[in-house]
């Protein structure tokens, strides 16, 4: 095993388009680090370079103790998963599982352990003699999955491997490669556009925009700590509600005037942004963090919204409902299921302030409620 080192890695494509900009990581030995992101966010630009099918611009890329800059693809012990499989289509599965070690020259009689050992673990021995259109997606995906494994590689690549595959399916294979890095311990860097599957497989994730890393941290530190509006409103299903408004001081109190109401800050906001009353700012609350009953943490009369409900999407136990204020054209809250809820009926939303955070104006605006010296020193943390 090995771990993988990215160190100020820049892609630039023809033309002058930065794909990747200045981008560092180190992935330790057995980690598994989840690079997430939207479209063209440079997150497949960065795992091909690693892999050696993209050249690198500039800085260096570490595999091991080996820079790997100037290293074939075939040479640098490593072993991908790609989203089409990439199966060979006139090849049984056991055939294109032993390819690779065919190719290295590894006796025919370590190949058969090899290949039968890792169908066994996979579930697939009763599919060795079959070719890959006879397979379903899901068979399709384990035999690649095999084909990496019997390599034994320094670290295992995977790009968007379940993308192909149905819902139901996604999740089933997304417990599978879990275990499966439980048992083999290898190091995985593996790039997905489902910030679910992220935060759901990563040890850390690494958040991307436009060849940039915005965050890197364990997934549920990148959840409930998120550096700033870009992150917060990525990461969560669904995204994150933003409210524009101003911090105001009355007295010894802290309040954000979302425009049609005010919403006092609790005591652990109002210490970090006295300094910040007048300012124009975004509340930023996730749709748990919303309710049309005031109990528990909802309680109090304090920090409400009069909302219009504009559509209910039942979910089983639990419903969204899309809403407007008079201040915000839209906002999401999930609350338990409850038949009574309707298109169009008026609502008193409770807000529950200790989740709330504060972010800069801008799309990419910094979260001012996390501490500068603490938890957003960590959050920023990407090597």
């Amino acid at each position: 095993m090995a771990e993988v080192v990215l160190e100020n890695v820049t892609k630039v494509y023809p033309g002058g388009v930065k794909a990747v900009n200045a981008l560092s990581l180190h992935v330790a030995d057995r980690e598994f680090v989840v690079l997430v992101g939207p479209s063209g966010c440079g997150k497949s630009t960065t795992l091909r370079m690693v892999a050696g099918l993209e050249e690198v611009t500039s800085g260096i890329i570490r595999i091991g103790d080996r820079v790997v800059n100037d290293v074939a693809p075939k040479d640098r012990d490593i072993a991908m998963v790609f989203q089409n499989y990439a199966l060979y289509p006139h090849m049984t599965v056991y055939k294109n599982m032993a390819f690779g070690l065919k190719l290295r020259g590894v006796p025919r009689r370590e190949i058969d352990e090899k290949v039968r050992s890792v169908a066994r673990m996979l579930g697939i021995e009763s599919l060795l003699d079959r070719k890959p259109r006879e397979l379903s997606g899901g068979q399709r995906q384990r035999v690649a999955l095999g084909r990496a494994i019997v390599r034994t590689p320094k670290a295992f690549l995977f790009d968007e491997p379940l993308s192909n595959l149905d819902a139901k399916l996604r999740v089933e294979m997304r417990a599978e490669l879990k275990k499966l890095h439980r048992r083999l311990a290898t190091t995985t860097l593996y790039v997905t556009h489902d910030q679910e599957e992220a935060l759901t497989l990563g040890d850390r994730v690494v958040v991307m925009k436009d060849g940039v890393i915005q965050q890197c941290a364990p997934p549920l530190e990148v959840y409930s700590r998120p550096v700033n509006r870009f992150v917060a409103g990525f990461v969560g299903t669904p995204p994150m509600n933003f409210l524009n408004g101003r911090i105001l001081a009355e007295a010894d109190t802290l309040y954000f005037d979302e425009g049609s109401a005010r919403l006092r800050l609790p005591d652990r906001l109002a210490r970090l942004l006295r300094h910040r009353a007048g300012e124009p700012m975004v509340l930023g609350i996730r749709p748990e963090g919303l309710s049309h009953v005031p109990t528990g943490r909802y309680a109090g009369r304090e920090n409400t919204l009069t909302a219009t409900v504009q559509v209910v999407e039942p979910l089983g136990d639990k419903m969204d409902l899309h809403v407007a204020t008079p201040a915000h054209d839209h906002l999401v809250c999930r609350v338990e299921a409850d038949p009574s809820l309707r298109d169009g009926m008026k609502l008193t939303l409770h807000l529950n302030m200790d989740g709330a955070h504060v972010f800069e104006p801008g799309e990419a605006g910094v979260n001012v409620s996390l501490d500068v010296t603490g938890e957003r020193a960590s959050a920023y943390q990407t090597v």
